[in-house]
């Protein structure tokens, strides 16, 4: 089955958040390596992975539980954007791309999320 373009774009920003979230937390304190900057990194690469994974799949169902487990990770990593940020982590402009990113991130995956109903 070949990819859609919906479907590469989503996968184009997904792979761009979870490569800027890797960059924004190389400059995150030295402390943090086993607690924020782990947790967002896993969670923001979690987002594109998910999506991955449900879509190699056949049945309607174990791909909407994948995209929704991706839906949570894109969630949780928002959080975590804004808690490194309110810890002064990173900046207020990355908080505003990531953010951005996301919520163009949450529209598509969310439309996707619909199809499979």
């Amino acid at each position: 089955m070949a990819e859609n373009k919906f479907s590469k774009e989503l996968k184009s920003k997904m792979d761009e958040y979870a490569h800027f979230i890797y960059k924004i937390t190389k400059a995150f304190p030295r402390e943090e390596v086993y607690g924020v900057t782990s947790q967002l990194r896993r969670s923001g690469l979690s987002v594109i992975l998910n999506y991955i994974e449900g879509f190699a799949r056949k049945k309607k169902a174990v791909k909407q539980n994948f995209c929704e487990i991706s839906y949570g990770s894109l969630k949780e990593s928002k959080y975590l954007l804004h808690f490194s940020m309110v810890e002064k982590y990173h900046s207020k402009e990355d908080y505003k791309k990531a953010l951005g990113l996301a919520d163009e991130i949450g529209a598509m995956l969310w439309k996707s999320l619909d199809s499979l109903r």
